[in-house]
């Protein structure tokens, strides 16, 4: 091999391994713009799910009148049965009179599972005085008992499986709707009150405290 050859091929290996040298030092680390926006559209669907998930707790404006300690509060109700837990707090004592007069206190503290809609001591002095002396009557037991059995649902129901119809002790159905911390009542296609402190614990039922007096 003459000079002149040995040196082209010097040259020429010279020349391919400077091209292999940048071409390895021009590697750069790529984004890939799809998993950035798969992380952003996961990421927005968490606080989506979290705004609309209910508190692990009660919920709701009227939960603050509630007693904060005793037998009455939040506490102190999640171990008794939900009728000797109702009477032990305030905010439901109409109630727990129209649950004395039509004898119910004993079939909802023997109950396994329930849920209960009860209406608050607001609710009640929103309905006619009048009427609801005559309810608590004697004579008027089954009516009142056809009423306060509307409220309760024969089952345990979570705030994110609330939504829906079910059917009531009295043997008509209720139907619930909303989400997350928001619900009503809704009776025969009309809506008729809201959930103002929802997912109260008893030993044998879920309560959610509304703010009107359901009628069958």
């Amino acid at each position: 091999m003459n000079k002149l050859t040995t040196r082209s091929v010097l040259l020429a290996s010279v020349m391919g391994l400077t091209l292999a040298l940048s071409a390895c030092g021009s590697d750069e680390p790529t984004t890939d713009s799809s998993s950035s926006d798969d992380t952003a559209t996961e990421e927005a669907t968490e606080e989506e799910t979290a705004e609309e998930a209910p508190a692990d707790g009660p919920f709701g404006a009227a939960c603050a009148d509630v007693p904060t300690e005793g037998e009455g509060s939040v506490d102190g109700m999640a171990d008794d049965p939900v009728a000797t837990a109702a009477s032990n707090n305030p905010v439901l004592s109409t109630l727990v009179a129209a649950v004395t007069a039509a004898n119910l206190g004993d079939t909802l503290n023997g109950a396994p599972e329930l849920t209960v809609f009860a209406p608050s001591n607001a609710a009640f002095e929103a309905v006619d005085p009048a009427a609801l002396a005559s309810l608590l009557e004697p004579a008027n037991v089954d009516q009142l008992t056809s009423i306060l059995t509307f409220h309760v649902i024969g089952e345990r129901i979570a705030p994110e499986d609330l939504a829906g119809t079910f059917p009531t002790l009295n043997g008509a159905e209720i139907t619930i709707d909303g989400s997350g911390e928001e619900f009503t009542t809704n009776v025969g296609g009309t809506a008729t009150g809201t959930v103002v402190c929802g997912n109260v614990q008893t030993a044998n039922a879920t309560v959610y405290i509304i703010d009107t007096v359901m009628m069958p």
